[in-house]
């Protein structure tokens, strides 16, 4: 399997803390967010891995590198203007010769993503997307869904009129280089304002998986706080299994 991983945002809802470090190299637990990525991608059988780079580029090739900390083939894409989540996909679409994960490096978690594609693989869709639950859907992208796990609709940050429905994007999907075809080159596009809209009013299936683990969009200094906890109980656990076995 191979996977994207959008890394190049400013992160600047997390300013200060930002200024001087892009927000996938923040600290979880004592170890940056993307070391958390790439070690959870290989450890559920990523082994190519794409990163899109736009802010302070430098260091976050010069502490991840070739990838072989993480048992990974890892590859850059260096934005000079920002593409959108769907265009850093497909300035490197050559890379995706098959079915394929994008990942949001600032969505924390450690759930078995291979849920995603066994789904994928047994539905047959175009695109496979995790969901969780979560009260407030204004700030997030709302997804909509039938009772077959089909997406009906997805609207990204839906006012409180328009909520009818308590799951959201976790930012982690499987897709078939289809998808490529929906997006335009040298295009700002979304994948939430325009990629999945566009493909579900042409008839195209998505399907959806519910997460049941813990996630948490690291987009503010509370959320960011969080996502520290998080992981300091993550490593909690694994050093008490390490005793315990």
């Amino acid at each position: 399997m191979k996977a994207m991983v959008l890394a190049a945002g400013l992160g600047t809802r997390l300013r200060p803390l930002t200024e001087a470090m892009p927000k996938c190299l923040m600290p979880l637990g004592g170890r940056p967010l993307i070391d958390w990525t790439l070690r959870w991608l290989h450890s559920f059988g990523v082994s190519e891995c794409m990163i899109n780079l736009h802010y302070l580029p430098d260091k976050v090739r010069n502490f991840v590198g070739n990838g072989d900390l993480y048992g990974l083939q890892v590859y850059y894409s260096y934005e000079p203007e920002l593409l959108g989540t769907a265009g850093a996909v497909k300035k490197v679409g050559n890379f995706f010769d098959s079915t394929f994960y994008v990942i949001y490096a600032d969505n924390f978690s450690q759930w078995d993503i291979r849920k995603l594609k066994d789904a994928h693989n047994q539905h047959h869709p175009i695109a496979t997307m995790a969901v969780h639950w979560r009260k407030d859907v204004t700030k997030s992208g709302m997804v909509k869904i039938d009772r077959n796990n089909i997406m009906l609709g997805l609207v990204e940050k839906p006012k409180p009129e328009q909520v009818t429905s308590n799951y959201v994007s976790a930012g982690f999907f499987c897709l078939d280089p289809k998808v490529l075809t929906y997006i335009p080159d040298n295009t700002f596009y979304d994948f939430g304002f325009h990629v999945f809209p566009e493909m579900l009013s042409a008839g195209e299936k998505i399907y959806v998986v519910k997460m049941e683990d813990p996630i948490i969009g690291i987009d503010t200094k509370g959320s960011y706080e969080k996502a520290n906890e998080l992981a300091l109980k993550l490593l909690l656990n694994n050093q008490k299994r390490k005793i315990s076995g």
